[in-house]
């Protein structure tokens, strides 16, 4: 049987998965990411496709590598912040030698969305964008089934979009740094560690967004302000993606979809920021939860290497 790899690269985990041409998993093996250390990420890495080479019994057709971050198109560098290791580096050049395999290169977010597309909550949509809320905040686009990545292969990375001044000044947000050089980026105040900083900047001293969340539960009226506020920010970033791509479908994804009053909010914070005559598109849960990276980088290796 012919088999595509993906690996999906994250700041805790490497994960492989094996999948056939219709994206059933048939091998799954996860490693530690030595993020610090470059040499032992690319050791750890052709491991996992030799183990699973192994395992199956046959070395795959391609191997799609799901990497943190950007890529620049003219060098072939990467800047990672979750794994430091890869920033600088020819991440792809560098696996290409060691792997010895046609490869296809995306980055985590749109590997996620692509996985939502075939077989997820939005297969059979025409369109769809899988919204990424965790650690970070970005996404990725597909239409029937199939990644647009964009001219520069960063389609979807709204969460580097500037955070409007009128909502600044609404909620007295401070203008902040961002890890991609720029200041402002709606990352920083949308992402789970976001919804904490918000909530300091009320006076609570939440440690992070679960915390939030469970004090607001609990009838706390510090927390339920930072919540109001956050669901806000996300109101006027789902329009935006909405007004810009018009998609049949919104996944969510990231440690923040797992709250389920999102599910319900959403569309009541996202319609303030839409004129007239436009509808709010179904915001679903993902199928494939965390594990639809290395699923979605071996549907894209699939695509872009298919069998002979």
């Amino acid at each position: 049987m012919q088999t595509w790899y993906g690996i999906d690269i994250g700041g805790t985990k490497i994960e492989l998965a094996a999948c056939d041409a219709h994206g059933a998993v048939q091998h799954r093996q996860r490693v530690a990411t030595p993020c610090h250390d470059y040499a032992a990420f690319l050791d750890s890495v052709a491991a996992l496709v030799g183990q699973a080479d192994e395992t199956l019994g046959n070395p795959c057709q391609a191997i799609g590598i799901a990497l943190p971050g950007v890529r620049d198109a003219d060098s072939g560098r990467q800047l990672s912040a979750n794994v430091p290791a890869l920033t600088g580096r020819t991440v792809g050049a560098d696996l290409q030698a060691r792997l010895q395999r046609p490869l296809a290169l995306g980055n985590d977010l749109q590997c996620f969305a692509l996985s939502e597309a075939q077989g997820g909550a939005a297969d059979g949509y025409p369109s769809m964008f899988g919204v990424i809320l965790g650690t970070g905040a970005g996404g990725g686009y597909c239409k029937d089934g199939r990644l647009v990545p964009g001219n520069n292969g960063m389609a979807g990375e709204w969460g580097h979009w500037s955070l409007p001044a009128t909502l600044q000044l609404r909620h007295d947000l401070p203008l902040l740094d961002c890890g991609c050089g720029l200041r402002g980026c709606l990352e920083r105040y949308v992402s789970g560690s976001g919804l904490a900083l918000i909530h300091a900047r009320q006076g609570g001293d939440a440690l992070d967004a679960q915390q939030v969340v469970e004090r607001a539960n609990g009838g706390d009226a510090v927390a339920q302000r930072a919540l109001a506020i956050h669901r806000d920010l996300l109101g006027y970033c789902f329009a935006s993606l909405i007004l810009a791509l018009d998609p049949h479908v919104i996944v969510l994804g990231g440690g923040l979809s797992k709250l389920e009053p999102l599910y319900r909010d959403l569309p009541a914070a996202i319609a303030p920021y839409l004129f007239a005559g436009v509808r709010v598109p179904p915001i679903l849960p993902p199928v494939f939860g965390d594990a639809g990276g290395a699923r979605g980088a071996a549907l894209l290796a699939c695509q872009q290497h298919p069998a002979r």
